[in-house]
């Protein structure tokens, strides 16, 4: 993720992992009364997704160089 991070790296990734998908997780499951999802939190819940599967398959595994 970053090299300030020095041996707590893995700490750090497995909380950013953690933390941006829980609001992956409920920006996409998220409904209002009426059953519809709101489209800002679709929004969002796009963007942490994303930095989760950056991270994840970056940092953690090692799949891809970013």
């Amino acid at each position: 993720m970053f090299d300030a991070a020095g041996e707590w790296e893995p700490w750090v990734n497995l909380a950013f992992l953690a933390g941006t998908g829980w609001v992956a997780w409920h920006g996409i499951r998220h409904r209002d009364a009426e059953g519809h999802p709101d489209l800002v939190r679709l929004f969002f819940a796009a963007i942490a997704a994303i930095f989760f599967c950056m991270v994840l398959f970056g940092d953690v595994l090692g799949v891809v160089r970013l």
